[in-house]
């Protein structure tokens, strides 16, 4: 039997051929470890451990990679809020979804690479965009320019650009609205590293792409991750990505996970509806879990 998957890249279902036959290289979008672990982020894990092991089942080699973004907007604004130091934030939430990864039974990816120990790698990634044209650098922060990239869009086959503004408190130091940040300028009490542009830290998009490309090259099988990720964290990645490497499609398979809803409205912090996953290990056990959330 043929295997197909659906493409969100295409829109269409098509045979799934890896890259290199008989090996499956695959990404996940992992956690940005600032809160506890939701059945909503669980609900993720579970899917791609599903096709993880199926494509085994089928006799695939499968070479899995999924990060833990432990420096972010949310993981400074969360240390702020609990008077911690920014680095108490995401060891804590870490061990908490490690823990629920063991306890779900999902199988641990093959690396699961943290943003604070490849900053030399995005620094040199930033650095070849630059020298290629695609980006510039402005007080100190270095943006990714959009229009430079002609296939921008065709991830979630936005058109018009006036729905692209990224990062809107940085319109001024930008040459579009949306231009997306490669690198942060440092701001007063925030952790920094050194760079050729000044003290700042890496932007959301930039990691995965690093992150991807340094464990599975500058092609491979499968990005996947949630429905939300599509706009703009998946289109960003693209659009850095095949701009840095000159290849046409860096991810041949864009996988998404659509939302656990819960009376028809996203599961998600900004709502307040969220489970979290240790809330339902204190009523079931684990193995309940799986089959709850998709039932």
């Amino acid at each position: 039997m043929v295997l197909k998957v659906t493409n969100t890249l295409t829109g269409r279902k098509e045979v799934f051929e890896p890259l290199i036959p008989g090996l499956v290289r695959m990404y996940v979008c992992g956690p940005t470890p600032y809160d506890h672990t939701h059945i909503g982020h669980a609900r993720a894990y579970i899917v791609f451990d599903l096709i993880r092991r199926y494509l085994e089942l089928k006799g695939y080699r499968v070479f899995h990679v999924m990060n833990i973004t432990d420096i972010d907007d949310k993981i400074i604004r969360r240390a702020k809020e609990l008077n911690v130091p920014w680095e108490e934030v995401p060891r804590k939430y870490t061990e908490e979804f490690l823990d629920i990864i063991v306890k779900l039974n999902i199988k641990m990816p093959h690396v699961m690479p943290k943003v604070t120990e490849h900053i030399e790698d995005i620094i040199d990634f930033v650095s070849k965009l630059m020298e290629k044209g695609y980006a510039y650098e402005s007080h100190g922060s270095v943006y990714f320019s959009v229009d430079k990239f002609e296939d921008y869009g065709k991830l979630s086959k936005r058109k018009h650009r006036d729905e692209w503004r990224q990062e809107e408190e940085f319109l001024k130091e930008k040459r579009k609205p949306y231009d997306f940040a490669l690198w942060k300028r440092a701001k007063p009490g925030e952790p920094w590293w050194n760079s050729p542009w000044g003290p700042g830290r890496p932007g959301w998009h930039i990691e995965c792409s690093v992150m991807s490309s340094k464990y599975l090259g500058e092609q491979f099988d499968i990005h996947g991750g949630g429905q939300d990720l599509i706009f703009p964290h998946h289109e960003n990645e693209i659009a850095q990505s095949e701009a840095c490497f000159g290849v046409k499609p860096w991810v041949k398979y864009w996988i998404h996970v659509g939302y656990l809803t819960i009376k028809g409205e996203k599961m998600s912090k900004s709502l307040g509806n969220i489970i979290p996953v240790y809330d339902v290990f204190k009523k079931y056990k684990p193995e309940v879990l799986p089959t709850y959330i998709d039932s």
